[in-house]
């Protein structure tokens, strides 16, 4: 299961929380393309425990296009290092 919780304060950050899969890409998907061009959009990864290989690309797109990942666990910082490769 995963908790995104929405925050705003010159930037806008979501907290991810829990597990993030193939399905939980769409739900992250919608409120991501609703933000405005000009926000800084950032991933705060912090409590994001379990992640699969769709999550990953997904997350790699993400910072490709912009969007920032704070707090990233090494583990899938690793994993999207990989991928770049």
């Amino acid at each position: 299961m995963l908790k995104i919780t929405r925050a705003s304060n010159g930037e806008v950050v979501f907290k991810l929380s829990g597990r993030m899969d193939a399905e939980n890409v769409g739900e992250l998907e919608a409120p991501l393309d609703a933000e405005s061009n000009d926000s800084i959009i950032v991933l705060d990864l912090n409590d994001l425990r379990l992640v699969d290989q769709d999550a990953v690309s997904f997350l790699r797109r993400c910072e490709t296009s912009g969007i920032q990942l704070r707090n990233c666990p090494p583990y899938i910082r690793e994993w999207i290092n990989g991928e770049q490769r």
